[in-house]
């Protein structure tokens, strides 16, 4: 891994090859009779005055000065080489499908039909799309449960262990590094593991990208030696929405992985998204490790004014217990709100219904307020105000309230054979007992309640109630209200 002193001193770390190529190419003032249709904007001047003229203009075909995205031999190839030398990674490919199509691209390449991957079941939905499509066989290890919290912590070491030697033909093991509230599992000592028993380590790092650049926080995968990570460059890296990375290690093949990509990626990458990894990569790579440092200091301050208000529990690196919560990404900022007689989702709602912030999410105990490059210190001082006022308006006896995030699944058949059966919708009420079909999910963070192959039990009919009642945006199955859900026949 390069020290990050030296990587910003990397005079090709200033460079940001698509931005430049695109740069020349604005003005060649090249005659348009290719594809997109709007033609720089002329065809479509309300969505040319909404995004404006330099925008639109670079949202462009793929021609040869330009590179291709499906076989980049230029400047697409340039951009990835130095987001593999910024990220300490053997190769990056540029991801315009979010870090989902990262994720699937990651799994697809590790697993073929049939094969066993152990993973633990508080993955986002994507991972187990991912199983779907290729039909392998998910072993999953229950994270361990802060009870406290109503939140999932990471994976021990020895149940990591224990799910390897009892299914030792597994080809990886994946990781959430870290989890959505920012916990981390013990990655390096899981690498480790894998790779003893001849097992890549995958690492779903959607909310990891700043682990790369900053002081002070969790090894990211590649560091810690993992063979494949999909990093969320959109998410606190500072690029445009539906864009990432997938990163990989020496010991996977690059070809086949592009082979992979290829078979979901869009043939009609953007190049206002490709743009914007490659000049967000240099900006992480020349300026990282202060901003990240800035943003850290932040959440430390935001935390520390939100546990003086009182009831809330702004949580932190006292849940570190070397194992389940071997590390935490003190960047995060998850504020525990039972203890003022309000749901997670409640407090989310007010705060943008009443005081117009809108934070990431509330589930139904927790709330996530993303810190990222882009926050300020009046920012956190709006919010640390309005949740003050919220407890001093709102707060009730939490009596009654319902706080478990996660509930261990009973796994019957494979999500891919699960979710190509042949299968019935019947009222949610009348499906206790029966084998779920669909995803049920609140998003965010998009992690399933239930996930295809799974037998639907009361608590989890119960889960489902409550966050609807809630007012948790409820996603996945066929029907949108939720009354109705598909089962096996």
């Amino acid at each position: 891994m390069i020290d990050r002193k030296t990587l910003a001193r990397m005079p090709e770390q200033q460079r940001a090859p698509i931005f430049e190529a695109l740069e020349r190419f604005r003005q060649m003032r090249v005659v348009p009779f290719d594809v997109p249709g709007h033609k720089r904007g002329r065809g479509n001047p309300e969505l040319r005055d909404f995004l404006g003229e330099r925008c639109i203009g670079i949202d462009v075909n793929s021609m040869k000065p330009l590179d291709n995205l499906c076989h980049p031999v230029s400047v697409i190839r340039e951009a990835e080489q130095l987001a593999a030398q910024a990220f300490g990674a053997a190769n990056a490919f540029l991801m315009v499908g979010g870090t989902t199509s990262a994720v699937q691209s990651m799994i697809l390449t590790a697993c073929k039909r049939g094969d066993e991957i152990i993973l633990p079941r508080n993955v986002h939905r994507s991972v187990i799309n991912a199983l779907v499509l290729c039909g392998a066989i998910p072993v999953y290890v229950n994270p361990e449960v802060d009870r406290r919290l109503g939140i999932s912590l990471g994976m021990k070491r020895e149940e990591v262990e224990k799910a390897i030697k009892q299914h030792p033909s597994a080809v990886a093991v994946l990781v959430n590094n870290p989890t959505y509230y920012g916990i981390c599992s013990d990655l390096r000592a899981i690498v480790d593991m894998a790779h003893r028993h001849g097992m890549l380590c995958l690492a779903d790092e959607a909310h990891g990208t700043h682990f790369y650049f900053g002081d002070d926080l969790p090894v990211s995968a590649m560091s810690a030696g993992a063979d494949m990570a999909s990093v969320s460059m959109h998410k606190s890296g500072g690029s445009l929405t539906q864009s990432s990375f997938l990163l990989a290690g020496p010991g996977v093949h690059a070809g086949y992985i592009r082979q992979i990509i290829n078979l979901t990626q869009t043939t009609s990458a953007s190049y206002l998204l490709m743009s914007s990894l490659d000049i967000s990569r240099r900006n992480l790579a020349l300026r990282g490790r202060e901003v990240f440092r800035h943003v850290r200091e932040l959440a430390i301050y935001a935390r520390d004014e939100i546990n003086e208000i009182g009831d809330y529990y702004a949580f932190g690196q006292e849940l570190r217990d070397g194992n389940a919560v071997f590390d935490f990404d003190s960047t995060k900022l998850s504020v525990h709100t039972l203890d003022i007689g309000l749901a997670g989702i409640e407090v989310y709602d007010t705060l943008r219904d009443d005081y117009d912030i809108q934070i990431e999410f509330g589930d139904l105990g927790n709330i996530l307020a993303y810190l990222s490059i882009g926050d300020r210190v009046q920012d956190i001082e709006r919010l640390v105000s309005a949740l003050s006022e919220i407890r001093r308006r709102y707060r009730r006896s939490p009596t009654g309230m319902l706080s478990q995030e996660y509930i261990a699944p009973e796994v019957v058949t494979s999500p891919q054979d699960a979710f190509y059966a042949a299968d019935i919708s019947i009222p949610l009420e009348e499906s206790l007992g029966r084998v779920c079909s669909e995803f049920v999910m609140c998003y965010p963070p998009g992690i399933p309640i239930l996930a295809p192959g799974e037998r639907i039990t009361q608590d989890i009919l119960n889960y489902i109630r409550y966050a609807h009642e809630k007012g948790c945006q409820m996603t996945g199955p066929e029907d949108p209200e939720i009354k109705r859900i598909n089962v096996l026949k």
